[in-house]
């Protein structure tokens, strides 16, 4: 079984959603330090699609492109592939499960596949960063290495 993240650093990643949702237009301080918290986590989780030998992460259609959904605990990625519909309330959900750093590397992967982005806890929270700035993130990652 897979140990799933703080649930402190989650309910955390709430509140700073919440500070992006009221900052105001322009101000990107609210944004760096959701997307820093979401480095600081453990694992990241994806609900999985496609056949079991071949797995691939679920992603949402936006304007701008595909966005792989990224979970910031298994129990998030159950609760959104439920809400979505992609399984029924009981049922388990197929997880991809990546440890951290590795998980940054794992989604810029994506975008050989045509992804753009990856958008966070989808729908609960549902911001977003584009594949082309993982290079911060990988970055913050690796300042906060013990």
């Amino acid at each position: 079984m897979t140990s799933d993240n703080d649930p402190l650093a989650v309910a955390e990643l709430d509140r700073l959603a919440d500070d992006v949702r009221t900052a105001p237009a322009g101000d990107t301080t609210a944004q760096v330090a959701l997307w820093r918290q979401v480095t600081r986590l453990d694992t990241w989780f994806f609900v999985a699609r496609g056949p079991d030998d071949r797995p691939h992460p679920y992603a949402v259609a936006a304007e701008q492109g595909p966005m792989v959904c990224l979970y910031s605990s298994a129990t998030r990625a159950h609760e959104a592939a439920v809400t979505l519909g992609l399984v029924v309330e009981g049922d388990p959900a197929s997880l991809l499960v990546v440890p951290m750093p590795a998980a940054i590397d794992y989604v810029a992967s994506l975008g050989e596949a045509g992804v753009v982005a990856v958008t966070l806890d989808y729908p609960r929270i549902g911001h977003y960063v584009p594949l082309a700035n993982l290079s911060l993130l990988k970055a913050w990652a690796a300042q906060d290495v013990p």
